[in-house]
């Protein structure tokens, strides 16, 4: 980002009640992933210079009309953590008296860290894809090296911030072994959430599948024991 401009935003949900767990919050989209995922529902924003709907101080102006109105702020993608100019957007949404949320795909565990340890992230949710030998076909990267993914699983295993896992589940790419694989990995963590895959215009390719609900439940029990606390989303 060249000096004086500003944080480009790709999209603004003015109120969700789903996004942020106990809050009222908004949610803000930024452009821009390393990830393919076949089954993303922000495909049209996966190019960081996709036509944006605001700057940073749009974003700010917004809220400052909402103030009352709206407890938190999630950040979302995309992946937020590709933008070198977050953690001062961040630090002011904070300011303005909003807790934060972000969203991320862990493949960038010093950012991470840093946005946490600087007490800007009240709550981060990281997806897993998938088990570890299944990651980068899941992702549209069959040769993708996962390793910063493992130092952010490990990192948020820590606990240095309220946090969830969660998983979007399809026929194509999930099965038992997958839950299995995930729950070894993951063994110990606060939250993990399973959530089915809805099939929408903004998704790329056809002819993806969501799990049936008896498929859900089944993987739901493979990793119960393993998590503090677990659940079924869209279902």
């Amino acid at each position: 980002m060249k000096k004086g401009e500003k944080m480009k935003i790709h999209g603004l949900m003015k109120m969700t009640l789903l996004d942020y767990p106990g809050l009222v919050a908004c949610t803000v989209f930024l452009g821009g992933c390393d990830m393919r995922c076949p089954f993303c529902h922000n495909s049209e924003i996966l190019d960081m210079n996709a036509p944006e709907e605001m700057d940073e101080n749009g974003l700010y102006d917004f809220l400052g009309k909402r103030e009352g109105l709206l407890d938190g702020v999630v950040f979302t993608g995309g992946e937020p953590l590709l933008r070198k100019e977050l953690p001062e957007v961040m630090a002011k949404v904070h300011e303005m008296g909003f807790k934060i949320k972000l969203d991320t795909n862990g493949n960038h565990p010093d950012r991470l860290k840093e946005i946490v340890e600087a007490g800007l992230a009240d709550y981060v949710a990281m997806d897993i894809k998938n088990s570890q030998d299944k990651y980068g076909i899941t992702i549209g990267i069959p040769e993708f090296d996962i390793s910063n993914v493992k130092k952010s699983v490990e990192y948020l295993l820590s606990g240095k911030v309220p946090y969830e896992f969660r998983t979007t589940v399809l026929k194509q790419f999930h099965d038992e072994e997958s839950m299995k694989g995930i729950s070894g990995w993951i063994s110990g963590a606060e939250r993990y959430y399973i959530q089915q895959f809805v099939d929408r215009d903004t998704v790329k390719y056809g002819g993806l599948e969501a799990c049936s609900a008896e498929q859900m439940k089944t993987f739901l029990e493979i990793v119960k024991p393993h998590v503090k606390e677990a659940a079924l989303r869209g279902v």
